[in-house]
């Protein structure tokens, strides 16, 4: 055990996430998300959702203050209205830090950047939508 750290966060995903450095990306997928498709890591994250892990991952990391976006959601297709889900991402990066930058990819655009991502956490999260690239900034 060690102090600070959320319980939630896995021995695995502290060394994943000291292993990124600067401008890297992480995948927070929401349960139907195919993480074992597109991660080149996967830290598997069954039963957690997705806003307790974007809390307790932005707890442990900044957001990078010089990309245009640092918080990418997979945007809606058919049709299908926003996710109340966005709305408590955005409190939870707000909270964490005041340099959200959020930024919106084509479903298959961002399975694609997802394979390129350092690593992809794997929720429960019921919620359809629910899934947040977290672009990594510098620890100061």
């Amino acid at each position: 055990m060690l102090k600070n750290i959320p319980k939630i966060v896995s021995p695995q995903l502290i060394k994943i996430l000291c292993e990124m450095g600067h401008g890297d990306e992480i995948v927070i997928a929401d349960g139907n998300f195919p993480a074992e498709t597109c991660g080149q890591r996967v830290v598997r994250a069954d039963g957690l959702g997705g806003e307790e892990m974007l809390d307790a991952v932005l707890s442990l990391i900044p957001l990078d203050t010089y990309a245009d976006e640092n918080l990418l959601l997979m945007e809606t297709t058919n049709g299908d209205p926003t996710p109340a889900i966005w709305a408590k991402y955005f409190e939870i990066a707000q909270k964490h830090d005041d340099n959200m930058r959020v930024g919106n990819i084509e479903r298959f655009a961002f399975y694609e950047r997802a394979k390129k991502a350092y690593a992809v956490i794997a929720t429960g999260e019921g919620a359809i939508y629910a899934n947040v690239i977290v672009k990594k900034g510098v620890i100061q």
